[in-house]
């Protein structure tokens, strides 16, 4: 601090350099998070793609396959030479096959090829002209005997025009290749000079080699953040080839890249406007601060004062405002805590203090839903731990639990031992959707203290009852003028305790208030009638279950 002679610097030191800092490394982070989505988009409509044109190829391979299919069947059902002659002439004609060949082992076959029963499995020759392919099968008898060879050829633009037409995306080259890494087929002239994949001792195409052998379909990048290529193939289901395709790795990324540099430019420009207003503005805003920091320590004795008056518009007289609005807050926070306590949800307290009885003792009298949950068997376990370790294990469990209730719009009454007293307020709202609320939130808590149970493995596992009832009791500030708390008070709250003393561990019970006014979507596990302490009549319970999450 001694060596900073000016505010100037140190705001430069302590602000302008952080945000600088700051910037930079989102500027990074977020070109790392953009540029690993373009280079998955690429991947996922690249393989996409190529399964399209595997697919397509399958089917002219498989319909050449059928015609191969038809010339024996035909053969062998009527021994007809015509009716060769003419499947072989339909086959010639089909799209793609530039030559369809038949050789006899000796002219009685060919003279009477009645006794053709099946065609051996296809295998894939490829010509030295590297403009076909060639498909080749041998024709044997009924009793597997090799009566001849037919040979079909493909031309490759055929196979490829799909392909070539596509554009496939930023990629500027699209290959087929062997399982073992021939290249018969180029999209792009240059790479008509390349034989085998991996013949330069290319790492990529090594990796892309050896992962054909063993998966359909796959895609690699180079290293660096702009990975100078990246390939991908994917294997066809008729024949041992794959397709693969290349595509430069600034192309695909050529978005981010157009905006680092532009990211880059407006940091730099937006550091230097920063050093000219801060420079000009220097002097007043010191004045503008001590002012601010005064007032401050005066907040902090819990001396509020009047709100600072807003003379300006900048950036100071947002700060004003702010202070301002901090202590209104404040302020506003010490009243909601004297009169709700710190487990309600400052939304729900806000909403509260609207109402009359809010701010006076007493209240009314109104339906809300009651939730007793209590930990069982704590007593027993309190006995084995220590105090602190006790103490430790409750607080843990209150923090999982007050997280959950607040969630659910619930507010905390008091904290009983192990026990937590909370109830749900329509306030004025039809008490169906609260009763639905404060069902969820029983499911959540039993969720919560299971997982909770499953992260502790040092500490002993705790399990709750959860009790749920619907009833009217008053609502406001209990207490008195020097001390109030905001709560519940009646005999429905005793019914909710006595209702959860039923309620076994891991179990959330409901009474029949509760059950009838919420909606479908709960699994009743039980139904039964209990005789509670100080409850004249029998009370009809139930043991519920979320339908969609199940047992806790």
């Amino acid at each position: 601090m001694r060596g900073f002679k000016s505010l100037q610097t140190r705001l430069f030191v302590f602000l302008i350099l952080p945000a600088l800092l700051f910037l930079t490394g989102a500027g990074v982070l977020g070109y790392v998070y953009i540029r690993q989505t373009l280079l998955d988009q690429w991947r996922e409509a690249a393989i996409l793609r190529m399964e399209r044109a595997a697919h397509l190829m399958d089917m002219r391979l498989q319909r050449t396959k059928e015609w191969l299919d038809l010339l024996v069947e035909a053969q062998s059902s009527t021994g007809d030479r015509e009716t060769r002659t003419c499947v072989l002439r339909l086959l010639r004609d089909q799209p793609g096959v530039s030559q369809v060949k038949i050789t006899w082992q000796n002219q009685d076959t060919a003279a009477a090829p009645g006794r053709l029963a099946a065609l051996s499995p296809i295998g894939y020759f490829y010509p030295p002209d590297q403009k076909t392919i060639g498909l080749r099968a041998d024709l044997e008898d009924s009793q597997g005997k090799v009566l001849g060879t037919v040979e079909v050829r493909l031309g490759l633009d055929y196979l490829m025009k799909d392909i070539v037409t596509s554009g496939w995306m930023q990629s500027n080259m699209a290959c087929l290749v062997s399982q073992q890494g021939m290249y018969l087929a180029h999209s792009n002239p240059t790479m008509q000079a390349r034989h085998c994949l991996g013949e330069t001792r290319d790492p990529l195409e090594l990796k892309m080699l050896a992962a054909m052998q063993e998966r359909p379909y796959d895609t690699f990048r180079g290293g660096g953040l702009t990975p100078s290529r990246v390939i991908g193939y994917y294997r066809l289901h008729e024949a041992p080839w794959a397709i693969m395709l290349h595509a430069p790795g600034a192309k695909i990324l050529e978005p981010i890249l157009t905006f680092r540099f532009y990211y880059a430019l407006g940091l730099v420009l937006c550091l230097a406007v920063i050093l000219v207003l801060m420079r000009l503005g220097v002097a007043p805003t010191v004045a503008a601060i001590r002012n601010i920091a005064r007032r401050a320590r005066e907040v902090a004795r819990g001396h509020y004062g009047e709100p600072l008056p807003i003379n300006r518009r900048d950036e100071i007289g947002v700060l004003k405002q702010s202070f301002n609005h901090m202590v209104a807050g404040l302020k506003e926070r010490d009243f909601i805590s004297n009169t709700f306590g710190r487990y309600v949800d400052p939304e729900i307290a806000r909403e509260l203090l609207e109402r009359p009885e809010a701010a006076r003792l007493g209240g009314e009298k109104r339906e809300v839903i009651i939730m007793f949950a209590d930990v069982r068997d704590f007593t027993p376990l309190a006995e084995t731990l220590s105090p602190e370790a006790t103490i430790h294990l409750v607080n843990r469990h209150f923090s999982r639990m007050i997280e959950v209730i607040r969630e659910h719009r619930g507010i905390i009454v008091d904290f009983l031992g192990d026990a937590i007293l909370a109830f749900f307020d329509p306030l004025d709202r039809p008490l169906e959707p609260t009763a639905n609320q404060a069902v969820r939130c029983a499911f959540r808590m039993q969720k919560a203290i299971a997982a909770e149970n499953a992260s502790e493995h040092d500490a002993p596992p705790l399990y709750m009852g959860i009790g749920l009832h619907a009833g009217k009791v008053v609502v406001g500030n209990i207490g008195s003028e020097s001390r109030a708390k905001y709560g519940i008070i009646g005999a429905a709250v005793n019914l909710t305790h006595r209702i959860q003393g039923q309620a076994r561990k891991g179990e959330v019970v409901i009474s029949d208030a509760v059950f009838h006014h919420v909606e479908t979507g709960l699994t009743v596990k039980k139904t039964f009638e209990a005789e509670l302490k100080g409850i004249a009549q029998p009370v009809t319970l139930y043991v519920v279950e979320s339908r969609a999450e199940g047992n806790p």
